[in-house]
């Protein structure tokens, strides 16, 4: 039994084409700044793109994501910024909802987080933190899913590291009050999920959505889709009511 289990978001609890999803976010974006009146509706759209690359690699544990972010994206940005954050705050609640219809829940996954809640398992979003947290609140509710009913939600303004760094998911172990041995980490990417196994978490690799950058030398500790994860976590969980699977002993040696 894991005392947390951290899951990625997009490719595993939503069904989302990521690349597809972005062009749209960032077309929308684009478009409401030219609405707007901002002439350098295109030049946002490059400098949000550009300041997000310099989060990512932020390892300063002094700073917030968010902090990074803006104090890159403003440095370059040639308008007020309390005009923009006006701006952003309107997207989020204007623009945003619109991508609604990119995204598909996926059978199986409220029933099964409903559960593990009453487990009294710890569970985190573990998405990685480049979004701030109505965006991800709003995708939990396009997954069917409660926004807060769980422990902790890797948004920008309180993460301090991104996706692949350990920082990442040790500062989420911190935050839950728990070891990383007793974790379990599910997603989707073999590169940027499955790198929490070098804290000492099992990893689980969702396939049905799989992002594998290839040359890893990562081998996740169990693997299958979405079916066969549902059957795994209600085995180790103890839920009842799931019929066991032959692809949840898929473990790799």
């Amino acid at each position: 039994m894991f005392r947390a289990i951290l899951f990625d978001l997009d490719g595993t609890l939503l069904k989302i084409d990521m690349d597809e999803f972005l062009k749209h976010y960032f077309n929308a974006m684009a478009e409401m700044a030219r609405l707007s009146g901002y002439q350098e509706h295109r030049q946002l759209v490059e400098q949000v793109f550009a300041s997000t690359w310099v989060m990512i690699a932020n390892r300063d544990p002094r700073l917030t994501n968010e902090k990074v972010f803006k104090d890159h994206f403003y440095s370059f940005w040639p308008h007020l910024q309390d005009d923009l954050e006006a701006f952003f705050e309107r997207f989020y609640r204007e623009g945003f909802p619109r991508l609604r219809n990119l995204c598909q829940p996926i059978a199986g996954i409220p029933e099964l987080m409903q559960a593990l809640l009453q487990r009294k398992v710890k569970i985190a979003i573990a998405t990685n933190a480049v979004f701030p947290l109505t965006a991800l609140q709003q995708r939990l509710t396009w997954a069917g899913l409660d926004p807060a009913a769980f422990d902790l939600i890797t948004s920008y303004e309180v993460m301090h590291f991104c996706k692949p760094h350990l920082e990442y998911y040790q500062e989420i172990c911190d935050k839950l009050q728990v070891q990383p041995g007793d974790c379990l980490m599910v997603g989707n990417d073999m590169g940027e999920d499955m790198v929490a196994q070098k804290l000492g978490m099992k990893t689980y690799l969702i396939e049905d959505y799989l992002i594998d950058p290839g040359e890893t030398g990562l081998k996740p500790d169990w693997r299958g889709r979405i079916p066969d994860f549902l059957a795994f976590a209600a085995e180790c969980c103890g839920i009842a009511g799931a019929a066991p699977s032959k692809a949840i002993r898929r473990k790799t040696s």
